[in-house]
């Protein structure tokens, strides 16, 4: 569905972008993620048409954004950080508008915008004036403007900035309705929410894809095994004695049994030290069953920093 192909954007001597490649399936909901001054929105107003690349293509759905930019854009919903509206208009007013723009046939404009706003709820508001609604509603408003014209793929530049707690929960939910029937691109600085509602993440620092999958691929990538959570059966202090005879073990803690004569114990070592074969081997050694052993997941935003080199400032 998207195809982005060593893509460089360059400044003078400066590289926004240098080298990057990716793409997106159909029907995923990809966050995409990057400390502040990384190139990621310079990388969706280039995949968007906004600005154009120094180097390298970009193709939605198989048409190039460059060669054929009219019809790439008709595949292409776009929510910047600050909604596109004009707020002397009314709600429907400012959707037949944007229908008119995206050249929606007028057989088919008012059964498409009905259901855009029965999408991101917000029927009841059709008659208000836009400087009015709060900023919620505005963003779902600004949403629906990307919506119109049922493009494949809807790119989306934070777009829960500024929602309260409420709001945000409610816009994840409309995210993860759009995921079934769009691609989506999700660029968020809560990265709870990204974990919420995206299939994997990319991740992007200093003009370089730094990481590229799941969220639980990359806490394994990056645990390396130095972090396990083992279900063990026998006694605990029999169990804790035998791990306390293993240097490998730097740590490890009782975290409860749920099973019947069992232990859950976590278990780490240093830092890319697999400690699998010294988890087996000791409990091998002293006849207690390993009834279940994973990796301790990281959170996306544990693996943002360590991916970034622990910059934490989220553009």
């Amino acid at each position: 569905m998207i195809e982005v192909k060593n893509l460089t954007k360059r400044y003078g001597q400066h590289y926004a972008i240098n080298d990057i490649s990716f793409t997106v399936d159909d029907g995923e909901i990809v966050g995409f993620l990057g400390p502040n001054g990384a190139g990621k929105t310079t990388t969706l107003n280039i995949m968007t048409g906004y600005i154009s690349a120094t180097e390298g293509d970009v193709s939605i759905n198989g048409t190039d954004i460059v060669a054929e930019s009219e019809k790439a854009k008709m595949n292409i919903g776009y929510l910047p950080d600050t909604p596109p509206l004009y707020n002397e208009m009314r709600v429907d007013e400012y959707l037949i508008f944007v229908a008119n723009l995206k050249k929606v046939k007028p057989s088919e404009r008012a059964q498409m915008i009905d259901d855009i706003k029965e999408t991101v709820r917000i029927g009841d508001m059709s008659n208000r004036v836009i400087k009015n609604l709060s900023k919620g509603y505005r963003q779902r408003v600004g949403l629906a403007q990307a919506m119109m014209g049922y493009p494949k793929v809807i790119i989306m530049d934070e777009p829960t900035v500024g929602l309260d707690p409420k709001q945000i929960i409610e816009m994840r939910d409309v995210i993860t309705k759009l995921g079934k029937k769009h691609t989506v691109i999700l660029s968020s600085h809560i990265l709870s929410e990204v974990s919420a509602v995206c299939d994997r993440v990319i991740i992007i620092s200093k003009g370089k894809i730094v990481a590229s999958d799941t969220t639980e691929r990359l806490s394994q990538s990056l645990t390396h095994g130095h972090a396990m959570s083992v279900r063990v059966k026998g006694e605990s202090s029999k169990i804790l004695s035998a791990l306390a005879n293993y240097p490998v073990f730097k740590e490890f803690a009782e975290i409860g049994g749920y099973e019947p004569g069992t232990v859950d114990v976590t278990i780490s070592g240093d830092e890319n030290v697999d400690i699998r074969e010294a988890i087996f081997n000791c409990m091998s050694k002293n006849n207690f069953p390993i009834l279940q052993m994973k990796s301790l997941d990281l959170s996306l935003e544990e693996i943002f920093l360590q991916v970034t080199g622990g910059e934490r400032g989220i553009s």
